[in-house]
């Protein structure tokens, strides 16, 4: 007669042979994160050359970060590499170049000449630069991605950091455009916070084929820039920091909607937008 105990001995599992099965250690991405790291990079210079006096080179780190900032995001959609910490990375560099940066390099220039004006002015622009990235971080997943809430950061930075140059290059000093640079970085650092709509260029598709006049427009726009870059750049965002107000202005004249703020996280067609 067969031993039962043997059975149901036999039955159970070895306590020697159970598996662990560890979790794999979840690293960084180096490509997008290296963009990141040198736009962050190109903030922190800016503010160093401004506190040397060399407002010129100030900007010339502000704009380089504007570009690697505009890179970082389209090298990780490219190589699959997006994570949750290069959006936090992205950000928080983002503060640091187009909010910190712009800020003290504007009071360090210009508006310490006008007392405490000057510092409140630095720090209106700065914490709106702080609240319009808390914002779009918040409201990623709802905003219509034609069209940004508010001047992005970048623009603003531009707005603040091109006036800057061009004076610097027409060598005007800082205290004969003081008040100037108050109103500039006023009105960058509350058009930020605004629901005006900017359009993102986000439906601008680089895979796709354009006609061959496209890129011989994109050849001449490179051209133009190289004539004078200060003059142009900042002219070209004097045009941007404008149009969301125009936009703005022409949907409300047209009864159109003017909020970017989409009534569904689905957005199949991205027309479910509020007044």
């Amino acid at each position: 007669m067969p031993d039962a105990s043997r059975d149901v001995a036999d039955s159970q599992p070895d306590e020697l042979e159970t598996v662990v099965v560890r979790k794999r250690r979840k690293g960084i991405y180096i490509l997008p994160n290296l963009f990141t790291l040198a736009a962050l990079f190109g903030g922190f210079y800016g503010i160093v050359m401004a506190m040397n006096g060399r407002f010129d080179m100030a900007a010339i780190g502000i704009f380089s970060a504007m570009v690697l900032d505009s890179l970082d995001g389209r090298v990780a959609r490219m190589t699959n590499t997006q994570s949750a910490f290069g959006e936090q990375m992205d950000s928080l560099a983002d503060m640091v170049s187009f909010g910190a940066a712009p800020a003290l390099i504007a009071y360090e220039w210009a508006l310490k000449g006008v007392g405490r004006w000057g510092w409140i002015a630095a720090f209106v622009y700065c914490a709106c630069a702080a609240l319009r990235l808390a914002r779009f971080n918040v409201n990623t997943g709802v905003v219509d991605k034609r069209y940004f809430q508010g001047l992005p950061s970048p623009a603003a930075a531009a707005l603040v950091i091109g006036f800057i140059w061009i004076m610097t290059e027409l060598e005007i000093k800082g205290y004969e455009a003081e008040w100037y640079m108050f109103f500039i970085a006023l009105y960058a650092g509350l058009t930020m916070v605004t629901n005006v709509p900017f359009y993102s260029f986000k439906d601008v598709h680089m895979k796709k084929s354009v006609p061959f006049a496209v890129i011989v427009l994109i050849a001449l726009v490179i051209a133009i820039i190289n004539i004078h870059p200060p003059t142009v750049l900042f002219g070209l965002f004097v045009i941007y920091g404008v149009s969301g107000y125009v936009i703005y202005g022409w949907r409300k004249a047209k009864g159109l909607q003017t909020s970017v703020i989409s009534t569904s996280t689905d957005e199949p067609d991205e027309r479910g937008l509020h007044k």
